[in-house]
């Protein structure tokens, strides 16, 4: 029951913070709240919170002890002595270098192509639909952002600030937002840019995250000034819940 309620309250959080910018700055109007899918991308909502999240943290608890044990004391203690305003933009510009060529071997690999095609999968973009993902994809990519912070040796504490932070970021990214930021779209990563990394171009580019300058320095950046023509992915990939946990299982050919 506690859950459930936690779910529960938490839908209607997000809800309520995100439902008026898509209202107020749609990318694309007129779209439902109700659209399309709509109960498969809460199905993968709810399991974030019955499973895959609590794995995830299991995962990334496991690793930072394993990673205490391989990495040399002094070199932990060498970067604890850093201020800690070094430590932070350490942290933030080596994640942000892991997940985009992470993210981009996601679409470049075809085995991490399987797991990652069901969140591209999504043909309505709006906050919803951030979280299809398969848990395993889900494992991946929550390694590639928390490694640096687990190296650097930072507290499982600010280890889960940094992913509850990446989270909602990525809940506002995948929203049915179009916010030009005019000169600050070098430095900030905003909706108009990942929108157009869901296009159905599994090369569309844009694969960086907070900031798009990885995308600049490695020359996969596009933003135009309208969105796709459509969302998704150009391979048959099964509608419900059970069906994409099960796709990237099934035997090829």
């Amino acid at each position: 029951m506690r859950l459930l309620l936690t779910a529960g309250s938490s839908l209607l959080f997000l809800a309520l913070a995100f439902r008026p910018l898509e209202w107020a700055f749609p990318a694309r109007s007129g779209q439902p709240f109700f659209r399309p899918a709509w109960w498969t991308d809460l199905a993968f909502f709810l399991g974030q919170y019955a499973f895959f999240t609590g794995m995830v943290l299991w995962i990334i608890t496991r690793l930072g002890f394993w990673m205490d044990q391989v990495l040399p004391s002094a070199f932990r203690a060498a970067v604890a002595a850093q201020p800690w305003w070094l430590q932070a933009v350490e942290v933030i510009v080596l994640s942000d270098l892991c997940v985009y060529w992470g993210h981009r071997l996601q679409h470049r690999v075809d085995f991490l192509w399987r797991f990652h095609a069901i969140h591209h999968s999504a043909e309505h973009l709006d906050w919803l639909a951030a979280h299809r993902e398969h848990p395993l994809d889900t494992v991946y990519t929550a390694t590639m952002i928390n490694m640096p912070a687990l190296a650097l040796g930072f507290p499982m504490e600010t280890l889960v600030g940094l992913v509850t932070f990446r989270g909602v970021w990525a809940i506002f990214i995948h929203a049915n937002v179009r916010l030009p930021l005019g000169p600050l779209r070098v430095l900030i990563g905003s909706p108009e840019l990942h929108h157009w990394h869901h296009d159905r171009d599994r090369d569309a580019g844009n694969y960086a995250n907070l900031s798009p300058l990885m995308d600049r320095l490695f020359g996969t950046y596009q933003c135009p000034d309208h969105e796709p023509v459509a969302f998704g992915v150009r391979e048959p990939i099964p509608r419900s819940f059970l069906g994409q946990l099960a796709y990237p299982f099934r035997r090829r050919g």
